[in-house]
């Protein structure tokens, strides 16, 4: 979906996960390969991520350059609560919905991917809510609008998006 607002928008695209895959190749874990995320050197990765506060302020730091110079569809999980800036979108889908989409694309079993999913939503609250005392997935109220991914498909959520911006836009 950033993707398509960025290409509609003419604006650059930037991914908080891409930047902290990079720091973590950077500090030597090797980063190739599609899927790393759900690989062993991400979870090495992941393991000192939890111990070092580091990986995730750089990346909020960068994020939030790019932020006050505008232009940009941002991809973060922390931005909408450390920045002013940004039209902030909250997608929430059911972990269900998540691990069977994760299923589909990662050809992988369905319940494999719900304990994917399961953990990273564990991981991730647990991290942010440490660094920041975020309520990460409760607290909703930093966003400007919540669309429930379980309800719309990928190209509705994109079609709605778009409205929505240009109606900010042209306020």
């Amino acid at each position: 979906m950033a993707c398509e607002l960025a290409k509609e928008f003419g604006l650059k695209i930037f991914n908080g996960g891409d930047i902290l895959k990079k720091l973590a190749g950077e500090k030597g874990y090797l980063i190739s390969g599609k899927d790393w995320w759900d690989g062993e050197e991400a979870k090495k990765f992941m393991a000192e991520r939890r111990t070092n506060p580091f990986f995730d302020k750089e990346v909020d730091q960068k994020l939030m350059e790019i932020a006050e110079m505008g232009n940009a569809v941002i991809t973060s999980y922390t931005l909408p609560w450390l920045t002013e800036n940004p039209i902030k979108f909250w997608l929430r889908g059911s972990q269900n919905n998540r691990a069977k989409r994760m299923a589909n694309r990662d050809n992988i079993n369905f319940l494999d991917a719900k304990k994917i999913v399961r953990l990273r939503d564990d991981d991730t609250k647990k991290i942010y809510r440490k660094l920041y005392n975020i309520k990460f997935g409760d607290d909703l109220t930093v966003f400007d609008f919540s669309l429930n991914t379980d309800l719309l498909n990928l190209l509705s959520l994109i079609a709605i998006s778009k409205n929505m911006i240009r109606h900010v836009l042209t306020k």
